[in-house]
């Protein structure tokens, strides 16, 4: 159950458990007082009933009372034909309070009674009966609603909160939580969560930062080391190759890195209006190392975007260098249009082993690496798919697998088109 359940629940509970003791002990005590009024009221009209029979027989004194109290419900205690003639007894349908006293009259002693009604003390209690009943339950839906009203509120900021770290990813570590101008707990959580961020964004912003410098001050050590590899003697242009494929390896694992920096970093992108279906014909149709599988293009002509063609045309290189390295024998790369949806959508598949589904979303993950028997030769640096993936990203396009596209893998991008001029 969520708090706010929780504490309406246990204030309902703790209101209904207090209220049912004041209740009970309202009755009691209500019972109680009406009931001694009741018997004083019979006290003093067995008094009065006994100044009458004095009165009446002409006696020269009484005696003072001395007698019993007892409690008869209906028509109980001493019946109407055992009184001296002459006393009347107030009649009554409910139970009553039947006082009697001793008088001395001269000629012995006489039982002289005097009664009081319970019938309003029975009629009390009923109403007072029909108020609780109905008004407790009442009076308790009211301290939920308002305990739930109450409780909302205060755990109002708490899921914003919540909504808002939940959208927080790596890419939006400025973003920070709203916080209040209170100084409850909540507010004090909100400072807390904000200065978490702010630590962590330091952070990550260090890493990022040593992650361009190291991938820049590379750049010029392998430049060098390759244009003296390329002017080796001829005796050790055989191992000047090897070496050679090796700095041009080191080389792209280094643009590789200081890219996804620029894009870590969220480096403004400069865009214009772009012609996708021109970048995806020119980078499908670039000769690469695997001459034995065919690229096969099908693509819709003036698909406009807007976007970085430099963006672009790697994020096209990299889903179609991914695809002939997997491919058994050809690869197709499909662009087209949806008008209806304002999309373009760009297609690349591959007839190879394709990817299982439990890997469509790890397969974005840096330096992962499905196929662990790669030789360093073909096998990429686990980079180019998350390359990818950020360059979408980065221009409000989407980039995933396609689920059940028959053999092999299709990883499809979603752009949005260019509006319109005069939109």
């Amino acid at each position: 159950m969520s708090v706010r359940l929780r504490t309406t629940l246990a204030a309902t509970a703790v209101v209904a458990v207090a209220l049912g003791l004041a209740a009970a002990a309202l009755l009691l005590s209500l019972h109680a007082s009406l009931t001694r009024s009741a018997r004083e009221l019979a006290v003093q009209d067995a008094g009065r009933n006994a100044a009458m029979f004095l009165e009446q027989h002409g006696a020269a004194g009484g005696g003072t009372p001395k007698g019993g109290t007892t409690v008869a419900g209906g028509n109980a205690g001493q019946a109407p034909d055992q009184l001296p003639p002459g006393i009347p007894l107030p009649g009554n349908s409910g139970g009553k309070v039947v006082v009697s006293v001793n008088v001395d009259a001269g000629a012995g002693p006489v039982t002289i009674q005097g009664t009081a009604s319970l019938a309003p003390v029975r009629a009390a209690m009923r109403t007072l009966t029909w108020v609780l009943v109905p008004g407790i339950p009442a009076l308790l839906a009211l301290v939920a609603l308002l305990c739930w009203h109450t409780t909302g509120r205060a755990l109002r900021p708490v899921s914003a909160i919540r909504a808002k770290v939940a959208e927080i990813t790596a890419r939006d570590l400025h973003e920070r939580v709203p916080e209040t101008d209170a100084r409850d707990e909540v507010a004090a959580l909100a400072r807390t969560v904000n200065a978490t961020l702010d630590r962590l964004q330091t952070a990550v912003g260090a890493h990022r930062q040593f992650v361009a410098d190291a991938a820049h001050e590379l750049r010029s050590p392998m430049a060098v080391l390759r244009t003296r590899l390329e002017l080796a003697a001829p005796p050790e242009q055989h191992l000047a190759r090897e070496a050679l494929a090796d700095v041009e390896r080191l080389q792209t694992l280094t643009a590789d890195l200081l890219l996804l920096a620029r894009l870590d970093a969220r480096e403004p992108i400069r865009t214009r209006e772009t012609d996708l279906a021109q970048i995806v014909a020119e980078e499908a149709a670039r000769a690469r190392p695997r001459g034995d599988v065919a690229v096969r293009m099908r693509l819709t002509p003036d698909v406009l975007i807007d976007g970085s063609p430099d963006h672009l045309r790697r994020m096209v290189a990299n889903l179609v260098d991914n695809a002939v390295r997997h491919a058994a024998g050809a690869v197709t790369v499909e662009l087209t249009r949806d008008g209806a949806c304002g999309r373009a959508r760009l297609d690349v598949a591959d007839d190879g082993p394709g990817i299982p589904a439990e890997h469509h979303a790890t397969v974005f993950d840096r330096f992962t690496r499905l196929d662990h028997a790669r030789t360093r030769d073909t096998g990429g640096s686990g980079l180019g798919l998350p390359i990818a993936r950020d360059i979408a990203l980065a221009h409000r396009a989407s980039l995933q697998v396609v689920p059940g596209g028959g053999p092999g893998a299709t990883l499809r991008a979603s752009f949005p088109l260019r509006a319109p001029a005069g939109r």
